[in-house]
């Protein structure tokens, strides 16, 4: 005898089966909303369905009832535009002809594009009493009556929602992306407000510390000028005096810019320029040759460049080759600026001073910004030279400090 089929067995394959129906059609779904159809496919679509609707009905059909029929399948070309024009093309067809179809597509194109609930209202009440009168004719009986109001009911409210629906999941899918954007806008301010309290806890850390212990060199520089024992001691430390009161003007120039968040209109001191240099120089307390011939007409960019570039040569030649004789020489050649610094050897001793280690890539990073370079190497005589070539009309596509 056969095995009796169990009651379990059969739920368990069913459920599986619906499982798998289930995924499949989440399957296709996916598939479709990540690939939709292009427009002018799924007017074919509708346009053909509409067509076979009215050549099904053909046989036995008036010349009429054929014209109004094509005419209410060829008005759905309208639709995306003149919605409301290619239903009012295709009611006579409903009544007279056999465009349930085309009728169908039309009022959906309404409820898709159109925000007047009275002009649906109105043409979903049309479309009622045409399809109810197209379908059975005057009913005799109660039962007639019914399934006549059923169907008109369907075919007048089904299209109409599914419209609505289109458009609202159309509308759904707008918001979604604006609050997606909204939420990507929030994150990025909250970013710069992090930022700017970085910022500005950085610039008080400057402000406090940096510039206190800068203050406390200046103040002991001072007293050493006073009561130096000899003039040289004393011209030590006014020098040393002196850059410290130069730092400080810088180190409140970057805790302003720390401070300023996203932006900011105040202006900060000018930069340095080649008008600048015989100061730097003189400032530097070295024995310096200066031969620099540059227009003062140069780029500003390139202008600080070179003034960057004479000041890290000097402070290496302090911390590295104290006493040194120093000979710093520019010129133009060929539509290049050529800066050229050159130091003996030490006739001090050299000071263990810090140092990142970054001045001079610093230098090399600025000169490429501006199309040049950067050439540095020992010279005879436990000398060193540092070497900048810029061209005269380049323009950097970022900003150079």
């Amino acid at each position: 005898m056969a095995e009796p089929v169990r009651p379990g067995r059969v739920r368990g394959l069913l459920a599986r089966t619906d499982g798998r129906l289930d995924a499949l059609i989440g399957v296709g779904l996916r598939r479709a909303r990540a690939h939709p159809a292009p427009w002018w496919l799924v007017d074919a679509v509708f346009l053909a369905a509409a067509v076979v609707d009215a050549v099904l009905d053909i046989a036995g059909a008036t010349t009429t009832e054929i014209t109004l029929s094509v005419i209410a399948a060829a008005a759905l070309v309208l639709r995306r535009r003149l919605p409301v024009l290619t239903f009012a093309l295709t009611m006579p067809g409903l009544f007279v002809g056999s465009g349930v179809v085309a009728a169908s597509i039309a009022l959906f194109t309404l409820g898709e594009r159109t925000d007047r609930r009275w002009l649906m209202l109105l043409a979903a009440a049309v479309q009622f009493v045409g399809f109810s009168g197209f379908v059975v004719g005057p009913p005799q009986q109660l039962g007639e009556i019914v399934v006549s109001i059923v169907y008109a009911l369907i075919f007048a409210l089904g299209p109409l929602a599914m419209g609505l629906l289109v458009r609202t999941r159309a509308d759904l899918v707008d918001r979604i992306a604006e609050l997606g954007a909204s939420r990507a806008e929030e994150r990025r301010r909250a970013a710069e407000v992090a930022l700017s309290r970085e910022r500005a806890l950085l610039a008080r850390e400057m402000h406090d510390v940096v510039s206190h212990q800068v203050t406390l060199i200046a103040v002991q520089a001072g007293g050493v000028q006073m009561a130096g024992r000899d003039e040289r001691e004393r011209e030590f430390a006014r020098t040393i005096r002196q850059l410290c009161v130069v730092t400080l003007q810088e180190l409140r120039e970057m805790v302003q810019v720390l401070r300023a968040s996203g932006g900011t209109d105040r202006e900060i001191a000018p930069q340095p320029v080649l008008a600048d240099l015989p100061r730097l120089v003189a400032a530097s307390g070295l024995e310096t040759d200066v031969a620099v011939d540059l227009p003062d007409s140069l780029p500003l960019p390139v202008q600080r460049a070179v003034y960057r570039f004479v000041q890290e040569g000097l402070t290496n030649v302090r911390k590295h080759a104290p006493g040194a004789r120093v000979r710093v020489s520019g010129r133009l050649h060929d539509d290049q600026v050529l800066v050229d610094l050159v130091n003996g050897p030490a006739r001090s001793e050299r000071l263990e001073l810090p140092g990142s280690g970054l001045g001079l890539i610093g230098l090399g990073e600025r000169a490429s910004l501006l199309g040049g370079r950067l050439e540095l190497g020992p010279q005879p005589g436990d000398g060193f030279a540092l070497h900048l070539r810029l061209p005269v009309e380049h323009r950097p596509s970022v900003p150079v400090p």
